[in-house]
């Protein structure tokens, strides 16, 4: 991983959450939250596993579907690291909708 010299660094989202959803429920609810935030933010996924990967210019993410949780990690590029705040926001409602909060 290279990181830009000085304060140029990409910035992450990390996000856990427990869920108790066997995992075909839990996967049907990764690809309606990865549909609203596809929708929202027109990012391309696909699954790979039992990882969703989803990306669009400036972002690179994935979220990994675990037995009794999930993971999403995302990279955001420097013009979309602005609008972080807003998009943990959305991915944090839309994971209560699924998955409870």
């Amino acid at each position: 991983e290279c990181a830009a010299g000085g304060g140029g660094r990409m910035s992450k989202i990390d996000i856990r959450r427990r869920h108790g959803k066997s995992k075909q429920e839990a996967r049907a609810a990764i690809e309606r939250v990865t549909g609203k935030v596809a929708d929202r933010f027109e990012v391309d996924y696909a699954w790979s596993g039992d990882t969703m990967n989803f990306s669009r210019h400036g972002v690179d993410g994935h979220i990994a579907l675990e037995d009794s949780e999930i993971h999403v990690t995302a990279r955001l590029g420097f013009l979309v690291s602005m609008l972080r705040g807003p998009i943990e926001q959305e991915i944090h409602r839309f994971l209560d909708e699924e998955f409870g909060s």
